[in-house]
């Protein structure tokens, strides 16, 4: 067994990659209800902060505000200044390198899996 073996996978503090530092902040964000409720409400079309907030009255708007800060440091939401209003944006890009990058992995891996037992 080699000395990494016996450590575990867990890295020194600070030794992150930076596309790990991004990745922690994507799963981080995806990780609540409301912030993914957030997503999908932007995924159907570009909204002003205000339209945003009327789509969850349950929730008082320094809440959603608050929710929305979370998705944009993790750059899944992009808000763009427009006069007196904020438009925000879906940036579909850290969902697509997750997915590059941890499910694209898994689903190669099983077709391959699939493909052995179909041979053997």
């Amino acid at each position: 067994m080699s000395d990494s073996d016996r450590k575990g996978d867990v890295e020194p503090a600070g030794s992150a990659a930076p596309d790990d530092d991004a990745d922690d902040l994507v799963f981080k964000a995806l990780a609540n209800g409301t912030r993914r409720r957030m997503l999908d409400v932007l995924k159907e079309s570009p909204r002003t902060t205000g339209d945003l907030c009327d789509h969850f009255p349950d929730l008082d708007r320094t809440t959603v505000l608050q929710h929305l800060r979370v998705l944009e440091r993790a750059e899944l939401v992009i808000g763009r200044k427009v006069g007196r209003e904020r438009h925000l944006t879906l940036a579909p890009v850290p969902i697509k390198r997750i997915h590059d990058r941890w499910i694209g992995e898994y689903a190669r891996a099983a077709v391959s899996l699939l493909d052995d037992l179909t041979r053997g």
